[in-house]
């Protein structure tokens, strides 16, 4: 079975946030590591246009989440939080913030895109060229870097995907080299893509 077909089948084909039936696609929540249905939710072309574009954000639309947060799928309780984070200067999303329970793990997965954090309070993590990374983007190391206990190393031209970032420090990032998950210094790699 696709991760859409298990998606129509897990929603009974209804966009997960607000329950539209026409669009429906596969959303992936960042960061995704390794994509599985467990990190996909089904939505509809309006969710996805508020989530991607913020300045397109309606907040009338987003009070279908005072239905969709009590879902027990951790992807949808992460867009829930993550929208009514972005919408908690409407007034009324506090409240339904306040009611949202997260697990220790679906909050950290949550507070991972950066949503909620004051702009003076949010850890920045930069490329070579001074491009912003997020969790999950795929980086190319632009120098040959001695892997410390790993006894090999990561050749200059490797393309690093799924990355995660270090939230206490812009300049570390981690991701997967030859198997072995390792931190980078961002100051030796540039985005891709």
């Amino acid at each position: 079975m696709s991760t859409e077909q298990a998606l129509h089948a897990r929603s009974e084909s209804k966009c997960e946030l607000c329950g539209a039936t026409e669009g429906l696609g596969v959303y992936e929540v960042p960061p995704v590591i390794a994509p599985c249905t467990d990190d996909c939710i089904l939505i509809c072309n309006t969710c996805r246009e508020q989530i991607e574009q913020p300045e397109k954000v309606d907040p009338n639309h987003w009070r279908c989440l005072n239905d969709s947060m009590w879902t027990p799928v951790p992807a949808v309780q992460v867009m829930a939080w993550r929208m009514l984070t972005r919408l908690a200067a409407e007034g009324w999303p506090q409240g339904l913030l306040d009611m949202l329970y997260l697990d220790d793990a679906t909050l950290a997965w949550a507070q991972a895109s950066g949503e909620g954090e004051a702009a003076e309070d949010k850890v920045i993590h930069v490329d070579s060229n001074g491009a912003v990374l997020e969790a999950g983007d795929t980086v190319t190391l632009i120098k040959d870097l001695d892997v410390k206990g790993a006894n090999f190393t990561a050749k200059r031209g490797t393309a690093v995907r799924g990355i995660s970032l270090v939230a206490d420090n812009p300049e570390h990032i981690e991701g997967r080299v030859n198997g072995q998950q390792i931190v980078i210094l961002t100051k030796f790699v540039k985005k891709s893509g």
